[in-house]
């Protein structure tokens, strides 16, 4: 199987079975999405949900959570990973959205990036999400799904993201971010992919190279 089939295998299956796939973290505003992207560095959607119910009722907008202190917003972060460094973070970051952009989230890699907190990652999923921008986030599921089916040899998640722009088209790019970070959520686990029950499994080098193994 040649890269560009292995492409349109993989994204025909999941244009079939996933037509309109969306993010998983609760949010009603850019901004309350922005500060929900920063929270799930290496912590779950699910545990991310669990706090921002209480921290947008306090907190719901970059004015309010500028006038609150670290300790304010540590208390409602607490369970989060990293609850320290992330807590400075969000009050900085709000603070700058405030100071700089009348409360609003920009609309451009190098504003975005130029907040506290904010990597590359958190600024393509805010510009794919908010703007609707040809964005290709890559996340450790991403990065992770990339590798095993055969889509990228990067070494970096920046790498990755270049190979998968260069094949995946403008209007399905977003979409396909999510459809491989579900896809390694779900199915192809970082301890335990389950290829048994994957419906990718026969154009992914990483289940050829498992079946090649069990048959010697």
């Amino acid at each position: 199987m040649t890269i560009k089939e292995r492409y349109e295998y993989v994204l025909d299956y999941f244009a079939s079975t996933q037509p309109n796939p969306q993010t998983e973290l609760s949010y009603e505003t850019p901004f309350q999405l922005l500060v929900a992207v920063v929270l799930s560095a290496q912590c779950t959607d699910k545990r991310v949900n669990q706090v921002t119910k209480e921290l947008f009722a306090t907190y719901p907008t970059p004015q309010a959570m500028a006038t609150a202190s670290v300790s304010d917003i540590l208390s409602h972060i607490k369970s989060i990973s990293y609850p320290n460094s992330k807590a400075n973070h969000l009050q900085a970051m709000a603070s700058q959205l405030v100071e700089q952009y009348q409360g609003q989230v920009p609309d451009t890699m190098q504003a975005l990036t130029a907040l506290p907190g904010v990597g590359r990652k958190t600024a393509n999923v805010i510009l794919g999400i908010v703007y609707g921008k040809a964005t290709i986030p890559v996340d450790t599921h991403v990065y992770r799904v990339s590798h095993r089916i055969g889509l990228s040899k990067g070494k970096t998640p920046v790498d990755v993201e270049d190979d998968l722009k260069r094949h995946i088209p403008a209007e399905v790019r977003f979409k396909a971010h999510h459809w491989l970070l579900l896809h390694g959520r779900y199915v192809c686990k970082a301890l335990h992919p389950d290829c048994d029950h994957c419906d990718i499994s026969t154009a992914c080098k990483y289940r050829m190279v498992s079946y090649n193994k069990e048959k010697v």
